[in-house]
């Protein structure tokens, strides 16, 4: 009866999609509150003609107006193109949505994902397959956009040819991550979140190294905003709060059912819109949401583009996977390690590997706290020795970095088999 009573209160397939369109829109319309239409043009033009190499914070090179409008178009574009495609918006389709909008903020563009998209969708043709079913590998398959801009303003060719030459990569990337995707997640047992960065990473390593053979090299360099706009916070409360409300409101404050949510491992393929309902995973994202702003301000980081998208890929797979209680540990595990290391917390790099650190978060929900403090403590190791491998140009470098943490983990837990339930 119960369970009939939680059916009945669900949303439709169109309402949800009507939510989501509305979380899209209102960043387009705030972008105009924050600059004037001319300023939020030019920020776009110098968003698309740079390399956006890890961390090329768009805030920094385009302003809040330009990146909010970024963020709110590709979200409506991934949406739209999703809704075309008949695609149940289900929490894979959630998380790969926000972390496209968050990653918008810095490296993700109306330009340089155009040809990852279309390579993917060539290979559904190839495959005589419907694209919904590699739809959620192609939006997270953008996290190497930074190839396709590189290629196309970063390597010094003429300007039309460089983004052909970009466009044909992204292509050519596109066409070889289906495959790659499904085999790399047996590597880590679907422990790491982030399969697509694992895959990424590996992707974007082999390009560099023929980049790198070829004569070609380039310095990592950060380009960051280091202090928080007041505005822009609000901006993010209230978003956040919204889906707290609403998922309050329409799941009549159904705390039992979120509580059920919360004692989820987590561990790929967990999708909680279809297990728990939309309403529910919605309240769950708007307290993860809060829970990343929360903690960026306890440890008085800056509010710029590469942690907001930090922030917005915390909450997307708020309906995929996370929640408070498998992902805090790794949070936890992370700053130890910071402290041990002497690394400051405030720093955007640390805050960045805590929030994306949770990619591990299956590994808390699975095993424990304490396995999760502990693939936190080492994923900070890792990641900062990473980069260098695919020259930043994978976007999703904790993703990279939780593979192997999980691939070398989990058999020692298996081993011993000590499982713990949250």
């Amino acid at each position: 009866m119960e369970k009939a009573i939680l059916k009945s209160m669900e949303f439709s397939e169109k309402i949800k999609y009507r939510i989501m369109y509305m979380y899209s829109i209102a960043f387009i319309l705030a972008s105009f509150l924050f600059d004037s239409f001319d300023g939020i043009i030019n920020g776009i033009v110098n968003i698309v003609m740079s390399p956006t190499l890890l961390l090329t914070d768009y805030l920094a090179i385009g302003g809040i107006g330009a990146s909010l409008l970024n963020s709110g178009l590709l979200m409506l574009f991934t949406i739209f193109v999703a809704g075309r495609n008949d695609t149940l918006m289900n929490g894979p389709l959630i998380a790969a949505i926000f972390t496209v909008g968050g990653f918008a903020f810095f490296g993700k563009n109306i330009f340089n994902i155009l040809g990852i998209l279309l390579g993917v969708y060539i290979f559904s043709q190839i495959q005589k397959d419907h694209f919904t079913r590699y739809i959620i590998i192609a939006y997270f398959g953008t996290a190497l956009s930074p190839v396709v801009s590189q290629v196309s303003f970063g390597m010094g060719f003429n300007r039309v040819p460089g983004m052909l030459l970009g466009v044909g990569i992204g292509i050519l990337i596109g066409l070889i991550l289906p495959p790659l995707a499904s085999s790399f997640v047996r590597f880590h047992q679907g422990f790491n979140l982030y399969n697509i960065g694992f895959t990424a990473g590996v992707i974007g390593m082999i390009f560099m190294s023929v980049f790198r053979l070829s004569g070609y090299d380039h310095s990592l360099e950060q380009i960051l905003v280091f202090k928080t706009n007041t505005y822009l916070l609000i901006l993010l409360l209230l978003y956040f709060l919204s889906m707290i409300l609403i998922g309050l409101v329409f799941s009549k404050k159904r705390w039992k059912e979120y509580l059920i949510l919360m004692r989820s491992p987590g561990r790929l393929v967990t999708d909680f819109v279809t297990l728990h309902g939309f309403s529910v995973s919605l309240l769950n994202m708007g307290i993860l949401g809060l829970l990343g702003v929360i903690l960026v301000s306890i440890l008085k980081a800056p509010l710029n583009g590469p942690i907001i998208g930090g922030i917005f890929t915390l909450v997307g797979f708020g309906a995929f996977g996370k929640h408070p209680l498998n992902a805090m540990p790794v949070m936890l595990g992370v700053i130890v390690s910071a402290l041990f290391a002497g690394i400051s917390l405030s720093s955007t790099g640390l805050m960045l590997t805590v929030l994306f650190a949770t990619t591990l978060a299956p590994i808390a929900g699975h095993y424990g706290y304490l396995a999760g403090i502990l693939a936190g403590f080492l994923h900070l190791s890792l990641v900062s020795n990473l980069g260098h491998l695919h020259g930043g140009m994978n976007l999703y470098n904790n993703g990279f970095s939780g593979g192997f943490i999980a691939a070398f983990l989990v058999p020692v837990f298996e081993s011993y088999k000590k499982e713990t339930d949250l």
